[in-house]
């Protein structure tokens, strides 16, 4: 019954003609456009003409950060970039809330060990002065005279102020389109809440927001007993009080808080450190993790995991709190209400789903670099 299709087949490919089209073979060593006809003949018309099916769209993404003050926020990052060479996510840009002059040179050798200098990075110029990061200094290392991580930022100073870039960047996407990632204080955000119409958009700072953004994923406070404790005072929130108490008042999107019971549960396996990241002489994140604290310390994966829900949501990585408001007392301590209406939820863990969690944690921060 195969006889009159392949006559048909034969005849289609003498005419065709090998010098008028490139031959591609399929494994069996038939070629892929005899493959093709035979498809269009034994088929009803328009079953064969439907395109390959197109997945979602790459998350578009912000990242604001601390980095400098810890480790996780550098692993974090690393994620981020495995996720775009994955396709998944664009990176928009990285907005820093600790105010040393290294950690915007930092994040841009990340970005350019990544393939991705030109990815746009912002500084925060006043506020709190905290502890000089451990792993910054990263940033001036030279081996015979050269740098050890390639950089063309020569400092934070020589960055944009965070709020005009937010705006410059939230103004040009489309709407609900950017999830929104803060692993660090909450200064700038609350920053961006306040700000006025400008050559951007229209818009003040709350409606550019709710216009432009869709969720955030947020690595701050802690909604389960932490060593006892029921009041855990968490440090990206006592950092900056007001602040936090500004976002957690007025943020006008769903925001998915990532506690601090999150990241205590799945450490960071030092035996990756040690291993995975050695594809190349000198890693960023592996050196970093390093300057902070060696193996065998493993490092709670804090930022990492605000990272992973916010990029992939529907991964079932994490269960989900009811709905409900946070609120911030006066000494930083985070508050949930349940509420059917509330606009907050917060990440549970269990033991099944931490062990995927991990897996996927190690895989995505020592991913090497691609395209």
């Amino acid at each position: 019954m195969w006889q009159q299709p392949m006559d048909l087949f034969s005849r289609s490919w003498r005419a065709i003609g090998r010098n008028t089209v490139r031959k591609r073979i399929v494994p069996g060593g038939i070629p892929a456009c005899l493959i093709l006809l035979l498809a269009g003949s034994l088929f009803p018309a328009g079953v064969c003409a439907q395109g390959p099916t197109v997945g979602p769209a790459p998350a578009r993404v912000i990242f604001d950060t601390d980095i400098g003050n810890d480790v996780d926020d550098v692993l974090a990052l690393s994620m981020i970039h495995s996720l775009m060479s994955r396709r998944e996510c664009e990176l928009l840009a990285v907005t820093v809330t600790k105010p040393d002059e290294l950690a915007g040179p930092f994040v841009d050798l990340m970005n350019t060990f990544y393939g991705r200098p030109d990815i746009p990075i912002a500084v925060i110029r006043e506020g709190f002065k905290n502890e000089t990061g451990k792993f910054l200094p990263l940033a001036e290392v030279k081996d015979g005279g050269r740098w050890r991580f390639a950089r063309d930022l020569p400092s934070s100073s020589a960055t944009p102020e965070p709020v005009p870039l937010l705006r410059r960047i939230l103004s040009r996407q489309e709407d609900n389109a950017v999830t929104l990632v803060q692993v660090g204080f909450f200064s700038n955000l609350a920053a961006l809440l306040d700000s006025a119409p400008d050559e951007f958009s229209p818009l003040g700072g709350a409606d550019l927001i709710r216009k432009k953004v869709k969720l955030l994923s947020v690595m701050a406070g802690a909604f389960q007993t932490i060593e006892h404790n029921n009041h855990y005072l968490e440090y990206n929130v006592i950092k900056d009080v007001p602040a936090a108490q500004k976002l957690v008042r007025l943020w006008p999107t769903p925001i998915v808080w990532s506690g601090f019971e999150i990241g205590i549960t799945v450490p960071f396996p030092a035996i990756s450190i040690e291993r995975d990241f050695r594809y190349v002489a000198h890693h960023p994140a592996a050196e970093a993790y390093y300057l902070y604290q060696p193996p065998p310390h493993e490092r709670p994966t804090w930022d990492l995991t605000a990272v992973l829900y916010g990029l992939q949501p529907d991964r079932d990585y994490f269960a989900l709190s009811p709905p409900g408001r946070v609120t911030v007392e006066a000494d930083g301590f985070t508050r949930f209400t349940p509420g059917r209406e509330g606009r907050d939820r917060f990440l549970i863990l269990d033991r099944e789903r931490a062990a995927r969690v991990r897996e996927a944690l190690v895989q995505l921060s020592s991913q090497p670099p691609g395209n």
